[in-house]
């Protein structure tokens, strides 16, 4: 081979060879580089999926501790306890903060739930029953807290009397004062096992059980997405609002949403409160990134009756609309035929009231069975007039009866919950 020739070659070999070298060089690089990512992402997944499974675990062990305490430490019948606390809160609401009077251990309890109270009050031929929902969150051992608002006569009747039980915890209650109360019962509570994204919504004192449950979540150190509508007339009777503001403020996972719809001229949207409106669904469609959400509510009953229905067209499941009843009326159901007025020449319903020796037409536009008792003189105990506590279980001597809407747990069979039922036919009671 020429020596021209070989010197042109030698050149491009040399070459070759270095820029294979080069390849093998950054394909081993790329190689380690990639074997290294691979391996970094095998180490996040496996600590991620260590790290799920452990919470998953804690939960797991939360939930039996859970079961174990109130198991162990709940009680039956009446306990006494002192008001350790009574804070006014505004709006006219007032916090009890109530300590057990033997200073042992108080069961947990589930965020959303109430105290049933015997209430002793002057003037009156027997204890009064009423029940309060849970306002602070299961985490502290040494206290149960209830948020109770005075009611005052209605405002187009100055004449009747304001609320019997609010008004005698507002007035006649005090720090040191002894009171009847049962456990914390209810059907209307958030499950702390799942981590879901729920939707919170309070109007007026309404606001007490999902109170309890945003504290909870807070306090558990849970990341579940919360959104938080709370709504009012005005500043006025906004409770605790520098509380939400602050978890809102810390929490990355909690919304809250202040609704007035009634600000007073001084109010300004943005600033004192986030929407000028009703709490509704239409609201939620414009705030809320889908309908995939839980939904926990309680407050007065146009609010509940509106939203449940919103939810319903919306697509929401029935499953996953949650409410506690707040008064003598909730968000009901379609009433059952029975409910309606009989047609014409259809037979009268009677309602018969055995030892009040007393057979009355049924007016099914008086509401329910209690209702309808209260209305002819016939005093039927009560307690939630929701159908939870079973304060107003009354043994039924002949006829069946209706529920407005499924109680929180059915009596045995025999008896009914007055405060939700309507008769299907004639109907006797043991009242």
């Amino acid at each position: 081979m020429p020596d021209s020739l070989t010197g042109s070659i030698e050149p491009l070999i040399a070459y070759a060879a270095f820029a294979f070298l080069a390849a093998t060089t950054l394909y081993v690089l790329v190689l380690g580089f990639t074997s290294l990512r691979r391996a970094a992402v095998v180490q996040r997944t496996a600590e991620s999926q260590r790290e799920m499974l452990r919470a998953q675990i804690e939960r797991i062990m939360d939930e039996r501790r859970f079961d174990r305490e109130r198991n162990e430490l709940s009680w039956n019948g009446y306990r006494k306890f002192q008001i350790a606390r009574k804070v006014m809160e505004g709006g006219g609401i007032c916090s009890f903060y109530l300590a057990p009077h033997d200073s042992r251990p108080l069961p947990p309890f589930s965020p959303g739930q109430f105290l049933t109270f015997q209430l002793h009050i002057p003037g009156q031929p027997k204890p009064v029953i009423r029940c309060y929902s849970l306002s602070d969150s299961p985490n502290h051992p040494d206290y149960y807290r209830v948020s109770i608002k005075r009611v005052p006569p209605p405002r187009d009747k100055p004449d009747v009397p304001p609320g019997l039980s609010s008004n005698f915890f507002h007035e006649s209650l005090n720090e040191g004062d002894i009171l009847d109360v049962k456990a914390p019962g209810g059907s209307f509570y958030l499950d702390m096992t799942k981590q879901t994204p729920v939707v919170l919504i309070g109007g007026g004192v309404g606001l007490t059980p999902v109170l309890s449950m945003v504290n909870a979540i807070v306090e558990s150190g849970s990341k579940r997405e919360a959104y938080f509508f709370y709504g009012v007339r005005n500043g006025e009777e906004a409770v605790m609002k520098e509380h939400l503001e602050r978890l809102a403020a810390e929490n990355e996972n909690i919304h809250l949403h202040l609704c007035y719809s009634n600000p007073k001229d001084d109010e300004e949207e943005g600033r004192d409160f986030t929407h000028g409106e009703r709490v509704s669904v239409d609201l939620f469609k414009r705030v809320l990134p889908s309908s995939n959400f839980d939904f926990y509510m309680c407050g007065p009953p146009p609010m509940m009756n509106s939203v449940t229905e919103g939810l319903a067209e919306w697509g929401v499941p029935e499953k996953n609309v949650h409410f506690e009843a707040f008064g003598p009326a909730s968000a009901k159901k379609t009433a059952p035929p029975a409910t309606a007025a009989p047609a014409e020449g259809a037979p009268q319903i009677t309602v018969t009231f055995a030892k009040s020796g007393k057979a009355v037409p049924w007016d099914a536009s008086v509401g329910s069975i209690l209702d309808f008792a209260e209305a002819n003189g016939v005093a039927l105990d009560f307690g939630c007039r929701a159908g939870n506590c079973g304060t107003c279980i009354t043994a039924i001597k002949s006829g069946e009866i209706d529920y407005l809407h499924e109680p929180g747990e059915r009596p045995e069979s025999g008896s009914c919950l007055a405060c939700i039922s309507v008769p299907k036919g004639d109907l006797q009671l043991d009242a």
